[in-house]
């Protein structure tokens, strides 16, 4: 390899691998990882279990890297203006990403337009719903809709935000045939 180009081509490696969604997500029809984690809504700090909130109706648990980039933003203000939409169909909406609690209770309010909650995604979170971004302790954009049994319905992982409001929203809509 020519040794000008080297690093070159080591960053651009680095840089599409980093952009690049994971295909290794959870299966349709697989059962869902159980968890509990802190969560914020409305700038209130609250503790989320998934279990429960399944107990209520259908869960669109979306995974996100970071709270307040661009494509994350864009992503929070799209769920939040389709929420009538979730909630008339029975399901709820949580946000996750391994920001601070402290982070998060300033998204919910700001980004998330105080419409779903946002919650603290551990590395035991982002292992279990399989959808770590390499090593960087980020989750990469997947959104799951678990039915009421637990089971994932529907799995996306794109990194372009534009298409997760719209697939877990059919997706929900499915479950209500």
């Amino acid at each position: 390899m020519n040794t000008k180009l080297a690093p070159l081509t080591a960053a651009f490696a680095l840089a599409f691998t980093a952009a690049a969604p994971a295909a290794a997500e959870l299966a349709e029809g697989a059962k869902a990882p159980t968890f509990s984690t802190q969560a914020a809504l409305a700038g209130k700090e609250f503790g989320f279990s998934l279990s429960s909130a399944l107990a209520k109706g259908p869960v669109v648990l979306y995974f996100y890297p970071k709270a307040f980039t661009s494509g994350c933003t864009l992503e929070a203000n799209a769920f939040a203006e389709a929420m009538p939409q979730f909630k008339a169909l029975g399901a709820s909406v949580i946000g996750m990403s391994n920001d601070d609690i402290a982070t998060l209770k300033r998204f919910s309010r700001e980004e998330c337009r105080d419409a779903f909650p946002v919650g603290v995604a551990n590395a035991k979170v982002i292992a279990a719903y399989d959808v770590a971004m390499g090593s960087s302790g980020l989750a990469n954009r997947t959104s799951y809709v678990i039915g009421r049994d637990g089971k994932i319905v529907t799995v996306y992982s794109s990194g372009d935000y534009r298409g997760h409001v719209a697939k877990t929203l059919e997706a929900v809509r499915k479950l209500r045939k």
